[in-house]
């Protein structure tokens, strides 16, 4: 009985640690769909696809914050900003989406982050597709 118990607290809290990684997720997706200066260059089905991998990048192991950005791109905070873990969340992130883009917010950037409107509107075109690094241009 107290395994029971403890399996269901302990699915409760992970469930409410996913929420709360994809939150940022759900706010930039909001903000892109909903705010006349979200300056959609997509259309809302396309976002709404791009919230699901959105989603599934925040739960990634060494993903802290994940949003998505007006044009198209995932941009993460890394919980470790180290070359071996950024490389192993590009290559699992590019593995499940091979047209995706992945963009890594800097320690500088995070600074002069003030909402999620700041970020929803950075640029994913600094960081190479996914399509280009597994070769499928």
């Amino acid at each position: 009985m107290k395994l029971m118990i403890a399996t269901t607290m302990l699915l409760a809290l992970a469930t409410g640690a996913a929420r709360a990684d994809s939150e940022n997720c759900r706010k930039s997706r909001e903000y892109l769909l909903g705010t006349p200066g979200g300056d959609q260059s997509m259309t809302p089905q396309a976002y709404n696809d791009l919230f699901k991998t959105c989603i599934a990048a925040s739960a990634m192991p060494n993903v802290k914050e994940a949003y998505m950005l007006r044009d198209g791109g995932i941009a993460v905070v890394p919980k470790q900003d180290s070359v071996s873990a950024t490389a192993s969340t590009l290559a699992q992130f590019c593995d499940a989406y091979p047209r995706g883009v992945l963009r890594f917010i800097t320690r500088k950037e995070k600074l002069t982050i003030r909402s999620v409107a700041n970020v929803a509107q950075m640029s994913s075109t600094s960081s190479t597709p996914c399509r280009k690094i597994k070769g499928l241009s």
